[in-house]
């Protein structure tokens, strides 16, 4: 069960904003605590997580979303148990082999997020078989990122925009906040106007470092795999009642 959000979590003390959220990302966190609390294997905390994933997503084009990030496995996950980082492995294929042909009927465009370098053949294949399948769908975002670090994308983006000016492809004086942004992962897309994090913590752990800059952050005491559709809505109603000011002014201040 999620807690009131207190004054500090909300930032509450001018208008609220009228608009409704095009992008939300969500830090997926504490299906290890979650099955630790019911004495279970943590992977079966991992398999609860993907159902609560399920449910997200449908819950999210319910509600009229067009886009969802959602963080799957980090560059640092690797430091995991070779068991655990295989069992993850493992939910993932067994997310897209599940889900992947109701989601391309139901026009949702699935975007991997984060470097392939590392990954098994096996896994590559299935990314590719995933964006390929859904590339000409545009009803709904759905973004996974897996093997994924904010710092590795940045840094992946910076190199990938010095060859663009090496081969002529753009000029030092063209670069910009806009135009770098395109050559991220998530190239294309408007930046999340929320970021969730469940179980509890207060950290962004590398997720989404340059595209959250002006998220509003929502943290949840709920544990990821309990999540469900009203503490979307409840995460919703909080940034609604948040005044957006981007570095400006109160729309209150003298």
């Amino acid at each position: 069960m999620t807690s009131a959000p207190s004054a500090a979590q909300t930032g509450n003390g001018g208008p609220a904003t009228e608009e409704f959220p095009d992008h939300i990302a969500i830090i997926m966190d504490g299906n290890g605590r979650w099955a630790n609390g019911r004495g279970l294997p943590r992977a079966v905390g991992h398999e609860r997580g993907v159902e609560a994933l399920r449910r997200t997503v449908e819950a999210a084009q319910e509600i009229g979303l067009k886009t969802l990030t959602v963080y799957s496995f980090s560059t640092e996950n690797w430091r995991r148990p070779v068991s655990e980082v295989n069992a993850l492995f493992g939910l993932l294929k067994a997310y897209v082999k599940r889900d992947l042909n109701r989601l391309a009927q139901e026009g949702v465009k699935i975007r991997i997020l984060g470097t392939r370098q590392g990954l098994p053949d096996d896994i590559l294949e299935l990314v590719k078989r995933a964006e390929d399948r859904t590339a000409d769908n545009d009803a709904f975002n759905l973004c996974i990122a897996f093997n994924y670090g904010g710092r590795e994308e940045v840094l992946r983006a910076a190199k990938a925009m010095a060859s663009a000016v090496e081969e002529g492809r753009t000029s030092a004086s063209e670069v910009d906040e806009a135009a770098f942004s395109e050559f991220l992962d998530t190239g294309g897309l408007p930046d999340p106007d929320i970021l969730i994090r469940t179980s509890g913590e207060y950290r962004l752990s590398n997720f989404l470092i340059w595209q959250a800059a002006y998220a509003e952050l929502v943290f949840m005491d709920v544990l990821w795999p309990d999540f469900g559709k009203h503490h979307l809505l409840e995460a919703v109603e909080t940034y609604r009642k948040r005044e957006r000011r981007f570095g400006g002014l109160s729309s209150g201040a003298a």
